[in-house]
């Protein structure tokens, strides 16, 4: 199969490519407030020509996790409409139901779903003189949100693609899903899609991750090892009393939050696979003479498989449900996020090398199992589960900088059009109706 048009497709575009990734960085949103990146997706994916589904259409309530007060998704949706967002699409995503499905229907054939997060993390950017988005205009505009881990790259890319799939249309023979989705970081974004049924009809599943460690067009086909996780706060109730003058009539919630920590890092470890458990905040008191009325945890726990994370959280949980009993406190367990284990198919994955190398400019490279975890592992499992392919593509995009999740990070936008031809390459040799 030749890919020369796609080729010429992508070169007409690639300042467009530029000009969408550095948009999206300047108006950086964090999980479930991306009304405005959201919109204008929805938008220009309608624009192009796709049916479109946003919202509650593509968002399952029941299923979200991590979401902003009604108070801040309010400011945030206000903010959106002010600086430019769609008014037709801001309307659905009220209320945080920030996903955007674009589908392409071209017959009878396969479905090929394709995943691109759209999210900023809660992490204020760098001002220096010598960081490149101030010296080229597309500094994070919001104060304490900025793109420091490529999501604004991974957007433009499907923007792109959907470009190049509408132009090659006629020789697609079944059905492209977009699907962009919210609030990967804190991995809460992807479960609450599954449940809406988003991917329930695909039969192949890719996703894509920028990395900015790797230098531009080095690939990894298949990326695998995600650790399961879950994310969540626990909150201890108690009783207020003088410290001094009534500390029986108390019901001290530090006390339990403090006795839950050192015993949730005493939980055995699994002879199955590695396990994890971090309490990273603890948050408690009013005053110095005061019994400790409330305290709150904020935990995660991880496992190499499904299974073992839930084992972890399975004992995180007696652990808290014990402490809370001792102390004479209540107790509130409030999902923050999740993730599954997952691993990329291999022969999607070989599949997926193959067309690379085909193309030209990219570099294969062994998949890294970084112990990290990613909630695309829903979608992933949900269409294997169900008989389909899944994989997870990482794609080099290094400028020799800083890494993810730092005030500094940046990429080189040359992996932009490098993901555009390949996912659109992918599209057309699984669904391609032949030349």
């Amino acid at each position: 199969m030749s890919y020369e048009r796609i080729y010429q497709l992508v070169e007409v575009i690639t300042g467009k490519l530029v000009a969408y990734r550095r948009e999206f960085h300047r108006y950086a949103e964090s999980g479930w407030t991306e009304f405005r990146t959201a919109s204008l997706v929805a938008r220009r994916l309608a624009n192009l020509g796709y049916e479109v589904y946003a919202g509650c259409d593509v968002i399952a309530a029941s299923a979200q996790m991590g979401v902003p007060s009604p108070e801040v998704l309010e400011r945030h949706w206000q903010r959106a409409k002010q600086e430019g967002g769609d008014p037709g699409y801001l309307d659905v995503m009220k209320g945080g139901f920030t996903g955007v499905v674009g589908i392409l229907n071209q017959g009878n054939g396969p479905t090929i779903g394709l995943r691109f997060d759209m999210d900023a993390l809660d992490l204020q950017e760098s001002h220096a003189d010598d960081h490149r988005p101030v010296q080229e205009g597309f500094v994070s505009i919001h104060e304490g949100v900025s793109h420091s881990c490529g999501h604004d790259g991974h957007t433009a890319i499907g923007l792109g693609v959907a470009e190049v799939l509408i132009a090659l249309r006629e020789q697609l023979n079944g059905t492209v899903k977009l699907i962009f989705q919210p609030a990967e970081e804190g991995v809460r974004g992807a479960k609450s899609m599954v449940e809406a049924g988003v991917v329930d009809d695909i039969d192949t599943m890719v996703g894509l991750h920028l990395y900015s460690g790797w230098p531009v067009g080095d690939l990894t086909g298949g990326s695998g090892g995600y650790l399961a996780t879950q994310k969540f706060d626990a909150t201890f109730t108690g009783l207020p009393a003088h410290a001094a003058g009534a500390p029986q009539a108390g019901k001290n919630a530090l006390l339990a939050a403090a006795t839950a920590v050192l015993n949730l890092y005493a939980i055995p470890r699994h002879r199955q696979g590695a396990t994890r458990i971090n309490v990273g905040r603890l948050i408690a008191g009013t005053g110095r003479n005061v019994i400790c009325p409330e305290a709150r945890l904020a935990i995660e726990t991880r496992g190499a498989t499904t299974e073992l994370n839930d084992y972890m959280y399975e004992a995180a949980v007696r652990v808290l449900k014990a402490a809370a009993q001792m102390y004479g406190c209540t107790l509130e367990i409030k999902a923050m996020g999740s993730a599954q284990s997952a691993n990329s198919d291999p022969i999607l994955a070989a599949r997926v090398e193959h067309i690379a190398q085909k193309i030209g400019g990219f570099s294969i490279r062994p998949p890294e199992g970084g112990g990290g975890s990613e909630d695309y592992t829903y979608m992933m499992r949900h269409v294997q589960q169900r008989g389909g392919q899944a994989t997870n593509l990482g794609l080099g995009a290094d400028l020799g900088g800083w890494g993810h999740h730092t005030a500094e990070f940046d990429f080189d936008e040359r992996a932009l059009s490098l993901g555009v031809k390949l996912l659109a390459a992918v599209v057309l040799d699984t669904i391609g109706a032949g030349e």
